[in-house]
């Protein structure tokens, strides 16, 4: 069991389900206020006051630890249509996978480690050169680079599957995670120093849960079709009267004839025949 099973046993309850849709949502909301405040609807300085601003949030405002999740990817609509369908589909297709749990604990710590590097940019400039970032270059940070770890999650897992590009093109999601990585190579290498900040935080997540971690291979597809081969061979054995889940395959005693009893499959076996502690190592192989 590894640090996430151990985290999830004590607050998997308090994960919140369908962040995926939160998350778009944030996006659609902060692209209307974008062009509201575009079309002087609303006044341009609402804008302003929602941006990740250290300096500001020291000084009081930190509404901005939330609000600039708000940050929309593209200012284009058909873009952000695009956008919000693949990636709602992407994400939810994760959860599915990862569970409510490990889904939440890969965003948040995505959105974490770019609120971290933020703040520690800005206090390496101000305690290194004495000055503050400008806010037009510190309210750059987003959250669209948090859902390109999405992107490289699902193509981690589903290399093979093909994706429709704007619905008519079908091309592989390994070839579609290295494009995205390019140009997030080109943004890291043209953009200013905030932008890279950004890149490296937000990607951070994925290089955690996969470059540190091979506990995850068991979410891979290939482990979750062998998973529900299992259970459909072993249903039929595992069923027994009276509502008992384990059963010894030589004396038929189960876990309600003897709390204490402790069961265990044998590799030997050839099917999947339990065994009880009495009888795990004196039966006679089944071939």
């Amino acid at each position: 069991m590894n640090w996430l099973d151990k985290l999830e046993r004590k607050l998997g309850r308090f994960a919140i389900p369908n962040l995926t849709v939160y998350l778009m949502i944030c996006y659609v909301i902060g692209f209307m206020l974008w062009n509201l405040a575009a079309m002087n609807l609303i006044p341009a300085e609402v804008i302003g006051y929602l941006t990740l601003e250290p300096a500001l949030i020291l000084r009081g405002q930190v509404w901005r630890l939330i609000t600039w999740l708000v940050v929309p990817p593209s200012s284009n609509l058909i873009s952000l249509v695009f956008f919000v369908l693949l990636y709602y589909s992407l994400g939810t297709a994760l959860e599915r996978t990862w569970g409510v749990f490990r889904y939440n604990v890969y965003i948040f710590s995505g959105l974490l480690f770019t609120v971290l590097a933020v703040f520690g940019l800005y206090a390496f400039y101000y305690f290194a050169y004495g000055f503050e970032m400008p806010v037009s270059v510190m309210g750059m940070a987003g959250s669209s680079y948090v859902t390109l770890s999405i992107f490289l999650a699902f193509a981690a897992i589903y290399p093979e599957m093909e994706l429709l590009l704007y619905f008519i093109l079908p091309i592989k999601m390994k070839w579609m995670a290295l494009v995205y990585v390019a140009i997030a190579g080109y943004d890291f290498i043209n953009g200013n120093i905030v932008t890279r900040v950004v890149i490296g935080a937000s990607l951070l997540n994925f290089v955690i849960f996969f470059l540190s971690s091979r506990n995850f291979k068991r979410f891979g597809p290939g482990e979750q079709a062998r998973k529900a081969k299992f259970k459909k061979q072993s249903r039929p054995h595992m069923t027994y009267t009276n509502g008992a889940h384990h059963r010894c395959a030589v004396c038929g005693r189960t876990e309600l004839d003897d709390p204490c009893l402790e069961f265990r499959y044998c590799s030997k076996c050839n099917g999947n025949y339990e065994y009880c502690q009495d009888h795990l190592f004196t039966h006679e192989h089944v071939k």
